[in-house]
């Protein structure tokens, strides 16, 4: 993954990767808010997988579902995360542009979300996210255009 992490940078196995998501103590407001929690990450495959608790109380719109601007965050996060694992922890992926395609509705409780890097160019890089029910069925579905951006130039 030469075309991403620059070599000066020691490598992080995705053990520790994930070692250290899991122990933040840091986390972003809005992905408490989601209720994210990393399961898997693959720098080999540019992919993650997440968990998120879709918590009634917070998330949901009159009908009892999940409101769709949270299911596109959920996706948002996923394959940002995607791009930061892709970069070996060295940059962050603001998002300049994003799709979405609602499948079926989703409900509170657990969900399941997957993220990956389809391609990391020069300046951009794009991405793609799933998220699915318990029993496995898609829910939503999302692709990304992102601009990899290094954590020490990262400016909020």
């Amino acid at each position: 993954m030469s075309d991403i992490a620059s070599d000066d940078v020691q490598a992080l196995t995705d053990e520790a990767i994930l070692a250290r998501f899991h122990a933040s103590k840091s986390a972003p407001s809005g992905s408490r808010t989601l209720g994210f929690h990393m399961v898997r990450v693959s720098q080999a495959d540019r992919e993650v997988e997440v968990a998120f608790d879709a918590r009634a109380d917070l998330l949901c719109n009159p009908m009892g579902q999940i409101q769709g601007g949270y299911l596109c965050a959920m996706l948002d996060e996923c394959m940002s995360v995607a791009g930061m694992v892709a970069s070996g922890m060295t940059s962050v992926m603001p998002t300049l542009e994003m799709k979405t395609s609602f499948l079926r509705p989703a409900l509170p409780g657990s969900l399941r979300g997957v993220g990956r890097i389809v391609k990391w160019g020069k300046t951009v890089a794009f991405a793609e996210g799933e998220l699915y029910d318990p029993e496995g069925r898609l829910l939503a579905k999302a692709s990304a255009t992102a601009l990899p951006t290094p954590f020490k130039r990262y400016k909020s």
